[in-house]
C-alpha cells in the first residue's frame, strides 16, 4: 500500500480520532473510506454546467429590450428604486 501525507486542523484530527474510534479502525482506514464515498459520489453525479448551459434557452429569448441592457449603466441608474 502507498503512503500520503498531508496536513489537517488540530479540530479535524480531534474529530479523525473520535470517529475512529467508534467505528473502531484506524484513522488511515476511516480516511480510505471517506476518500472512496467521495470517489463513488463525484463518478455518479452529473457534469457541472455552465451558467450558459443552464439558461441557454433563455439567452435571446426578448427581443424588444436594448442591445446593451448588460453592458450599460444607464439603465440601472434607478435600479431598485420604487
Amino acid at each position: 500500500m502507498n503512503t500520503l501525507s498531508f496536513k489537517i486542523s488540530a479540530p479535524l484530527e480531534e474529530t479523525l480520532a473520535l470517529l475512529s474510534q467508534q467505528e473502531r479502525v484506524s484513522k488511515s482506514e476511516l480516511v480510505r473510506r471517506a476518500l472512496l464515498a467521495y470517489a463513488a459520489q463525484r463518478s455518479s453525479a452529473l457534469p457541472a454546467q455552465s451558467a450558459l448551459g443552464l439558461a441557454g434557452d433563455l439567452v435571446g429569448c426578448f427581443s424588444d429590450t436594448p442591445p446593451d441592457l448588460s453592458s450599460n449603466p444607464a439603465y440601472l441608474a434607478d435600479f431598485g428604486r420604487v
